[in-house]
Parts: C-alpha cells; structure tokens; sequence
C-alpha cells in the first residue's frame, strides 16, 4: 500500500480532518460573513480557504486559535448524515462556495477541484458542537481525541478557488497538529532547525554556490567553495566505480533531433527539453540525458556474452527545461551535472548487477552519516500504456517481476508505488532523510527494456546468437545539484573534514607570527590539507568567530610558544580546544579523518 494511502487510513489523518471543521467553525465565530470552502489534512497538518471581508492578521490568528482550543477542551461527537442534493442547498444557501461542490457532487461526482471522480459519491454532511460542513470524512468520533495542546495554526497565504488562477484569490490559513504536545514540540522544533540549514541560506554564507539573472534561472553557478565539494563527490563516486568495474565515457552537450525520436524521449519528454536549434537543415537538442549517447558507444562494436556486464559511466552535464515557478534552489534546477551510469546485461546477469546498485547505495548512505531510508519500487499502469508508458504489457509484468525477485533475494524493504515507472521501465527512487528528519528524493535505480531494442543494441550469445541486453540506468548520487543541496542541509553547512572546502584555518595571533603561518600553510598544502591563513588585520578572536562562522574543521592558532615549539594550538569547529600540538601530529589527525570520510 502506499504511504499517502496508509497516512489517509490513520488516526492523524481524522484527527486533522477534524480539526480543520474546528478551524473553520472558529473563523465562522469570529467572521458570521465569511464564505467557507474546502478544508483537508495535508502532510504535517491541515489547512482550511475562506473568502473573508479583510486581510488576516497574526492577531487573528491567535484569536482563531485561542477559539479552536475552547472548542477542543470540550466534548463534541462529530455526526455523519447523508441527505439529498436539494437538503444540502438548503443547509448551505449562504455559501456559494458550498453550492458548487453540491452542483459538481450531484452532476455525475466531481471533486473540490473539478476532476472526476471514479464512482458518484454520496452527498454527506458532518456535524459537531453548532457548526456543520460538507464532507465525506472521515473524521474521529468525538474532540475528546484531539489534544488541544498539540494545536498550532502556522500562516496564512492566498490560494486560488479549485486551484484556478482566473478564479477568486482565497485565503489560506495553515495549522498543524499531533497526538501530543511532544509531538507539536518536535515537529516546531524541526521547522525552526531547517530554517536555519535551509542549503540556498547557507549556500550563500559558504560561498557554494549562486544564480544570476543575466545567467538565466535555474542555471547555477559554482563557486570555488561549491566547485571543491563536487570535486570530492566525484573523485569519490569514481573510486567506488572503478573498484565495481565501470569504464568512464564522454558524451556531447548536443545531439540531432533523431537520436532523441529513436529513444523515444521526444514523444515522451517534449515539454522536458529545451527547444531545438536549427543548423545545416538538421534540429539538435541539448541534452536532458546521457542514456541515448551511451547506447550508441555501446554500439560502436560488437560485443560477446564473455564482455558482459558492460558498465559505462559518465560525469556530463544536461539541461531539462523546468517551469520557473518548479525552480527551487539546487533542488530543482535547469543545469544539472548527472552522477550517470548504465549497465548492459543478460537477463541471467540481470538480478546480480541490480543489486550491486543497491548495495553501492547503501555504501554512499553509510559515508554521508544516512540512517533514514525508504526504496519506493514504481511500476506502470495499464491505463497508461502507449501514452504514459511504452505499450508492452508482457514486458512491463516481466520486468517488474524481475525487480520484486532481486529486491526479495536481497532482503531488501520496500514499497511498491503504481503509475510512478519510467516511460521505458520500472524503477527505484530512494527517499532519504537528513539528520533532523527532513526527506528527500536522491538516487535511482531504472530497468530499461524497451530502448535497447530501438537502437539495435545486441550481444552475442553463448549459442552463438544475437541477443539484446537489459540496460539499467543508475544515478546513486542524484546530481551533483541535488546531492550538494541535500549535504548542505543535512550537515547544516558543517561538512566532514573530507568534504569541507577550506580544512584549516591558520590564525596568527599577530602580524609578526604570519611568516611562521605562511611556511606552515606550504606544509599543509603538501600534506593535500585545504587550508587558509586569516592574514586581516582583526584580533585573533574575531578570526576565530569567522572561521567558526565558515564551518572551518581546524582552527590552527600561532603565537610566539607555538612558533619556538613548530607545533600549533589546535580548537576545532565545535569549540573543543586541544591545546598545542607538534604540526606533523595535526597533519596526521587531519590526513586520518581525510582518509576515513569521516562524521563530523
């Protein structure tokens, strides 16, 4: 089942439910005037849209609350009653808003935003304390289930009737609340600690990364900070390719328009791509993924089963055109530098090399400090086939069932998602979450059957036949983009000593102790240590501040003591000072954590 369908079967989710019809009965109390709308739980909360007289205000918002929890303290059942269209009307005949939903629920069963629904629902209303709404639940027996403590209402924003820009701007108030107040408390807790590691704030402070508008949306740039993390990320992920036996390939930025209608990714990836440029009387695409070009160096000669698997690995850059108001810092972005690889396979070799992707992830978890995960296993729907989906029926169940086999083998957990597969084949998306409980989509895992076919891709077979391979598309690190995002976040800017752009700073406590910091610079460098000399003119224990500031690992102090002895007084970024130590012992304690990729 999936996670959206057990959240709405949950208790929290009638408890938000319901405390939404709370939120609204409250507004209705302070606002007689007010035209109520729609009201369901979100994922953290719930939120309820009203067309009121004035513009809220945060002391509205209190008052609101205030109101909620009176409610909420004391004993109210909330009754279901199922009644006529016409009955409905006239419960709801100052309500235009109400009305709509009752006119689309009676005309062959449409949803709050005009969409169709599967079957005709009934018309239902529920009822608690003197306020009634039009709803089909479900929601907790009584208030005496919602803990009133565990109540916050969060902001208000504008939202569109049924989500429509051409209709009525509506305002939006936001609430969350939890089965106790430990609950509220963690969860606030949580909101505050991502506001302050949210990547593009610290991006910024850390010199990462930055867009310019001359540059154009969506286009990072990186600067020599940022450039150093992607660096190690890179250096990283080929190390751990090599020992797994990948070869590195290079692919163009571009490619003719025919390369892309033969993979099939223009039919299904048009509004995706960047327009076309037009030279010599061919279209050429700027590429949105390296899959089509490695297929044709897979092709460039022939190949035995003795040379299968064949792991081709890439670290290019493409370009997928995302609507500017999808945008979101590196989490979504224009320009992407893809952790790329595809693997050319038998079927008998199929189960082996797919797992040894999901094993690479879990290698990469244990490094980056990942303890949360989920592998979400998506496969297609019929009713897609041959618009959504590559129109093979047998195939689609074939391979699906070659994953659910590999995944079940491996011992692996996981949940399986409809109508979420690749246009070419089943995949594994991997959710990870960040040290404070934050989650994110990273890698993927992708069983490509259909475009191998496509571009004649084949092997030679052990009877000496033509056979054609199964390609899986893997991206363990995400991009670039996305996987610097999410370490920004999930270290709150403080990277492991391996990962840090500048790995010590050298503080000379005067300016007649700089020679002595330079010549120690020159070591550390030569050691293959990153490291800076603070040479302003500010006191020693501002450029501590600043470096502190900077998530700096090492702060290396000189004075006179330090100079007679050639050793360093070392503090590190968390405040713990060690005190004065010979350089070469430093240089083995940061060569060590290097080496290790340790935890900060």
């Amino acid at each position: 089942m999936a996670e959206q369908e057990k959240y709405e079967e949950s208790e929290l989710y009638r408890i938000r439910h319901s405390t939404a019809h709370v939120m609204a009965q409250a507004v209705l109390a302070i606002f007689p005037e007010a035209k109520y709308t729609i009201g369901p739980p979100v994922e953290n909360g719930f939120y309820y849209d009203f067309d009121l007289p004035r513009t809220l205000t945060p002391d509205d918002l209190k008052k609101i609350q205030k109101k909620m929890r009176k409610t909420l303290s004391q004993k109210h059942t909330f009754d279901k009653r199922v009644l006529s269209a016409d009955e409905a009307r006239e419960i709801f005949k100052d309500q235009p808003y109400k009305l709509e939903l009752i006119d689309g629920l009676e005309d062959g069963g449409y949803d709050e935003y005009g969409n169709k629904l599967d079957e005709t629902p009934d018309i239902s209303i529920y009822t608690h304390d003197d306020f009634v709404d039009l709803c089909r639940g479900p929601h907790v027996e009584s208030t005496e289930q919602i803990n009133p403590k565990a109540l916050k209402l969060m902001n208000v924003a504008g939202a569109y009737w049924r989500g429509d820009e051409n209709n009525k701007q509506l305002q939006r108030i936001y609430g969350t609340i939890w089965k106790s107040k430990q609950e509220l408390d963690d969860y606030l807790w949580q909101l505050e600690e991502a506001k302050k590691r949210d990547h593009r704030k610290l991006g910024k402070e850390l010199d990462i990364f930055t867009f310019d508008e001359e540059v154009g949306p969506g286009l990072p740039l990186w600067l020599p900070n940022g450039a150093v993390i992607i660096e190690e990320l890179e250096q990283l992920a080929k190390q751990m390719e090599r020992d797994a036996g990948y070869d590195q390939v290079r692919s163009p930025h571009l490619t003719k328009e025919d390369l892309f209608m033969r993979s099939g990714h223009l039919p299904y990836y048009a509004e995706s791509m960047y327009p076309p440029m037009e030279m010599e009387g061919a279209n050429y695409y700027i590429k949105p993924m390296n899959c089509p070009m490695h297929h044709k160096i897979f092709a460039a000669r022939q190949h035995s089963y003795r040379d299968l698997p064949i792991r081709l690995s890439e670290y290019g850059t493409c370009y997928r055109y995302e609507k500017s108001g999808e945008l979101f810092g590196l989490m979504r972005v224009r320009s992407m530098q893809m952790n790329d690889a595809h693997i050319y396979c038998s079927e008998e070799q199929f189960e082996e090399e797919f797992m040894a992707v999901i094993d690479l992830y879990l290698k990469y978890f244990e490094i980056f400090g990942i303890d949360k995960y989920i592998m979400r296993f998506s496969t297609h729907s019929k009713e897609g086939l041959g618009k959504k989906y590559v129109d093979n029926e047998a195939l689609w169940e074939k391979t699906e069932e070659m994953v659910r086999k590999a995944m079940k083998n491996g011992g692996v957990n996981y949940v399986e998602v409809e109508d979420e597969a690749a246009f070419y084949g089943p995949k594994i998306d991997v959710q990870v979450w960040s040290a404070i409980g934050k989650e994110f989509t990273l890698a993927t895992n992708q069983v490509d059957f259909a475009v191998p076919p496509k571009f004649d891709l084949n092997f030679i077979n052990a009877q000496g036949e033509e056979e054609t391979p199964l390609c899986i598309h893997r991206a363990p690190l995400s991009t670039h983009e996305r996987m610097v995002g999410f370490l920004i976040e999930h270290y709150a800017g403080a990277f492991p000593v391996w990962l840090s752009p500048v790995q010590a700073t050298i503080i000379p406590i005067t300016d007649s102790h700089l020679d002595y910091a330079y010549d120690m610079l020159k070591k550390l460098k030569k050691a293959g240590i990153r490291a800076e000399v603070a040479s302003d003119s500010s006191r020693m224990n501002a450029k501590i501040r600043k470096a502190q500031k900077q998530k700096v690992p090492y702060m290396l102090i000189v004075g006179d003591a330090e100079l007679e002895a050639g050793a360093v007084a070392l503090r590190k970024r968390d405040g713990e000072d060690k005190g004065a130590i010979p350089v070469d012992e430093f240089i083995d304690i940061a060569k060590q954590a290097i080496a290790d990729r340790a935890q900060p």
